[in-house]
């Protein structure tokens, strides 16, 4: 590991608004804010997740242009998660949280109805293993082990696959095998700046036109972004 990466963790452990609970604290068990985290945030404000949130610009992002809610970044590699950190540090954010861990373990750390979005954001399409995709039928089932219903699923994503995917294969399989709930199709673009864009105003136009380092990079290269909204419903 290069030393610039271990002064980003070295850093990043000082970080009061990061945490990194040991692989042992949470592997089969409850992590101690699972159901506590709006006092960790002091207020009772919604909470918003953002999945695989690398440098964390969503959640910085989001958090500034909603202070009347809480924005956790989640990631495993602390050296990205650096850079939202400081961000957050830097310009006094109270409204946004870190937390370091596998996503496959979100269900020990957040209690059923505690979530009300959850935003996944140029995700890896894992191309060779539909089970390791964010919005695989596998993630579905743990989403809504803490996500309210009503609440709202986001996917932006540069992939063709991983869109196609989500919308006409894990989806609807949820929708068949799930007796209790299903996610309700509100959005739908493949090309999000070109077309979709013009459907929102206000605050939720300015943040879909957040773009992330990775995005900057898909743009650069001409491929089009696109972009998924669901809604949790109970049948």
């Amino acid at each position: 590991m290069g030393k610039n990466k271990l002064k980003k963790f070295a850093k990043v452990k000082d970080m009061d608004h990061v945490l990194e609970p040991p692989f042992s604290e949470v592997l089969n068990k409850d992590f101690r804010l699972k159901g506590k985290w709006k006092e960790e945030f002091g207020n009772d404000n919604p909470i918003v997740l953002e999945l695989a949130c690398g440098k964390g610009e969503y959640s910085v992002g989001m958090g500034e242009r909603f202070p009347e809610k809480n924005f956790i970044g989640i990631d495993i590699k602390g050296a990205r998660m650096f850079s939202g950190a400081a961000e957050v540090e830097e310009k006094g954010l109270t409204n946004v949280r870190f937390l370091r861990t596998k996503i496959d373990m979100i269900t020990s750390f957040f209690a059923q109805d505690e979530v009300e979005e959850i935003w996944i954001l140029f995700a890896d399409p894992q191309l060779r293993r539909a089970r390791k995709r964010l919005t695989s039928w596998l993630f579905l089932e743990r989403y809504i082990q803490l996500l309210k219903p009503g609440g709202t699923l986001h996917l932006k994503s540069d992939s063709d696959d991983l869109y196609s995917y989500t919308k006409e294969e894990s989806i609807p399989e949820f929708n068949q095998k799930n007796e209790h709930f299903q996610w309700r199709q509100d959005f739908d673009t493949n090309r999000l700046y070109e077309e979709g864009i013009n459907a929102f105003d206000g605050r939720m136009k300015e943040v879909l036109n957040i773009r992330t380092f990775y995005e900057q990079m898909w743009l650069q290269q001409g491929k089009s972004i696109k972009y998924l909204k669901y809604t949790l419903e109970k049948r």
